[in-house]
């Protein structure tokens, strides 16, 4: 008797959804972790050769997962934001001391190089598409979830919203111009650490405006 099909070829015969092998799942995540870095460094124009190389992959392999630039970068942002999404809850989870769980994900956060990432939404990029959409919003609950124990415990000012922390985080994890991305780290931690510590309760001084949600980020931007 033949051998019966095992793995993908076995989920085709019986009607399941193949899993993707584990190589592929790894080639896909150096993929989008090389892009992160090589779009941060170049801009959306940044060489797909250079993805390939720092990602360890062949070019074939990097079109087999990403046909085309704007797939590549619709999944480099949808790749950062989930990442950050994890950091937040994770942080949560991981602190006892809320105060410290919104330190721990805002500086680990920055090392994902959201900011500089910001740039490459441009006007052609699908701000709707219904996968970002989900993206967005679990990262806004996760963020939402950090912040609102901290107001719990009393340990940082009311009157500060999810997309208030995000707006810091991008303007101050994103690099000057003219600089070298990769050099700016040290200050990128010490003025973070300035801005969380402005955050803290009792609050010195009232705030122009009201807190800032996502949804008054996207209304503003878009």
């Amino acid at each position: 008797m033949a051998n019966a099909p095992t793995g993908p070829a076995a989920a085709a015969a019986d009607g399941r959804v193949p899993r993707p092998r584990a190589d592929a799942v790894r080639n896909r995540e150096r993929i989008l972790t090389a892009a992160r870095d090589v779009l941060v460094e170049f801009g959306p124009a940044a060489p797909l050769d250079e993805i390939a190389r720092r990602a360890g992959v062949g070019n074939a392999t990097l079109y087999r997962h990403f046909p085309d630039r704007p797939t590549l970068v619709h999944h480099v942002v949808l790749f950062g934001m989930d990442r950050v999404t994890g950091l937040a809850l994770d942080s949560l989870a991981g602190e006892p001391d809320a105060f410290a769980a919104l330190c721990r994900f805002t500086h680990a956060a920055a090392d994902e190089r959201i900011g500089a990432l910001c740039p490459m939404l441009s006007s052609d990029f699908d701000h709707d598409h219904p996968e970002l959409l989900a993206s967005r919003e679990a990262l806004e609950e996760a963020v939402e979830a950090l912040l609102g124990a901290c107001r719990t415990s009393g340990l940082v000012r009311t009157d500060v919203g999810v997309g208030d922390l995000m707006i810091a985080l991008s303007q101050l994890s994103r690099p000057l111009p003219g600089t070298a991305c990769f050099d700016a780290d040290i200050f990128v931690h010490r003025h973070l650490q300035l801005f969380l510590d402005g955050l803290r309760a009792p609050a010195r001084s009232e705030l122009p405006g009201s807190a800032t949600t996502l949804a008054d980020l996207r209304r503003k931007t878009m």
